[in-house]
């Protein structure tokens, strides 16, 4: 599986995936992932969801995220839009807990998570 380094805003990751956009994809489950409590939460509305994911994304990413299998600060790989990659995985995460909700099952991540290397993920600074 071929290796990508994704940044984003001061996140640096080197990310293995079957594509850039799904490295993209896997960058924003990672920074997203620990808030998938809102799925959860019955009291609160798709628009109440949504403003959540909005201001953790302000808080914790920049407009775009780069990918390149170059290296760190590069984009021959692509470059995506969080808006519109925060659309999707918001789409998928509703899809998602829907069906094991219905299935009677707990919520779980979306994108599956690789084998963990001996080394960290994050670029060294």
């Amino acid at each position: 599986m071929p290796k990508f380094y994704v940044t984003c805003g001061s996140v640096e990751w080197i990310i293995e995936a079957e594509s850039a956009r799904q490295a993209a994809m896997r960058l924003m489950d990672e920074m997203l992932g620990a808030h998938i409590w809102i799925y959860d939460d019955v009291e609160l509305t798709e628009q109440d969801r949504r403003d959540h994911l909005v201001i953790e994304t302000l808080l914790h990413l920049g407009t775009e995220i780069r990918v390149s299998q170059r290296g760190a600060q590069r984009c021959d790989a692509g470059v995506f839009g969080v808006p519109d990659l925060l659309d999707d995985w918001d789409r998928m995460m509703t899809a998602v807990s829907r069906l094991f909700v219905a299935a009677g099952l707990a919520p779980r991540r979306v994108l599956p998570t690789p084998p963990q290397s001996s080394g960290d993920r994050r670029l060294p600074r």
